[in-house]
């Protein structure tokens, strides 16, 4: 249902800049995190879902959100990761037969406060033009002064590690036990649709908490690493780093994506870095330096790797390129069983551009075994 009367809402920026709305539902409601947005067209319960979002607050550019409902199997993770939601029209009925909720249940479940009615244009404009910043969006719209002390107490993104947040507790297994091959994935914020990947190519995959080592991962025997995707700036992931090091020098096959991808450069002595406001969207363009072919692809990082110093770098190459911004989109070591990229392949956006590099992974790990 559409409620008649709904409380004003707003964001206020860490800048001291206010942008308002109105809270969706009927309840007050409060919310922290740096403010980012993403400008795909579908796929908001993956986003919500991702890992990699936590402790953000989420502005989709897309004018309608809600009107599909959400559906569990599609969820990336057990539940929404990201820290509040920011939108122009909020859809409280959908209208897909197979969704099993509303956007709006599905919020409540997840203890999440979201506001709409916001000129996200303006927002998002505001954003790119000053670079991604700590917000708090809440109803409590005559307590300015208290929200900014509230606000002044955010951490910042640029040194904040999160993966131990977002990281399983526990290692667990996915997949057929029988598959021919074994892959060790490290969880710093793993997406399910990764795992599904892996299955589907005959893998089985135990998935290790973040801070594991590399004598508990290579325990299990398995023919291949995985570093996964999260939230957070890579450089404080010391656990990590030190295990991808001993990986690297073993020169086992080892694949990372995102926050993996800029983990494996941190192993390889290449400095990271906060983006002005990051990459987030479906439809970001890559180009394939190997086969000089573009490919249209996922995108979610606050962080990226300091292409300057890669290209210096004489262990390891850049093998594809951001072409909004000539960013690194991927590297491979020369002489090592090891390449990375920072977009999603497994998010399908192209719908099958980048899926080959799971299958890359696959060759180089059957390589390794004969």
């Amino acid at each position: 249902m559409k409620y008649q009367t709904r409380k004003k809402a707003i964001i206020l920026l860490e800048d001291g800049t206010i942008f308002h709305g109105k809270a969706v539902g009927d309840k007050n409601g409060k919310a922290v995190g740096e403010v980012c947005f993403n400008t795909g067209m579908t796929g908001y319960q993956e986003i919500f879902t991702d890992p990699s979002y936590y402790g953000q607050l989420m502005v989709t550019t897309n004018a309608h959100i809600g009107n599909y409902g959400t559906l569990a199997e599609e969820s990336e993770s057990d539940k929404a990761k990201i820290s509040g939601l920011i939108c122009k029209n909020f859809s409280y009925t959908h209208s897909r037969a197979a969704a099993d909720s509303s956007l709006q249940e599905f919020l409540e479940d997840s203890n999440l406060f979201a506001i709409s009615d916001v000129d996200t244009r303006a927002l998002v404009t505001y954003i790119r033009e000053n670079g991604a910043m700590n917000a708090i969006i809440s109803t409590d719209v005559d307590n300015i002064e208290g929200l900014k002390k509230e606000l002044a107490e955010v951490p910042d993104m640029n040194g904040l590690e999160l993966a131990s947040k977002v990281s399983t507790k526990e290692p667990y297994y996915f997949g057929n036990e029988n598959a021919t091959y074994k892959i060790a994935a490290l969880d710093v914020g793993i997406k399910k649709n990764i795992l599904r990947n892996f299955e589907k190519r005959d893998v089985y995959v135990k998935v290790f908490p973040y801070n594991a080592t590399y004598e508990e991962l290579s325990q299990w025997n398995p023919d291949g690493y995985f570093l996964s995707n999260g939230p957070g700036d890579p450089q404080p992931l010391e656990s990590a780093i030190k295990l991808t090091k001993t990986i690297i020098e073993k020169d086992h096959p080892l694949f990372g994506i995102c926050l993996g991808h800029q983990i494996i450069a941190i192993a390889n002595g290449i400095k990271t870095y906060k983006m002005h406001h990051g990459h987030r969207g479906i439809n970001h363009p890559v180009k394939n330096l190997k086969t000089g072919k573009g490919e249209i692809t996922s995108q979610n990082h606050g962080f990226s790797v300091d292409k300057a110093e890669t290209q210096e770098n004489p262990d390891v190459e850049i093998t594809h390129i951001c072409l909004n911004d000539d960013t690194v989109g991927g590297i491979a070591m020369k002489h090592k069983n090891c390449f990375s990229v920072q977009y999603h392949p497994e998010a399908s956006p192209g719908p099958h551009d980048a899926s080959y590099l799971f299958d890359e992974f696959m060759e180089r790990i059957k390589r390794a075994k004969a």
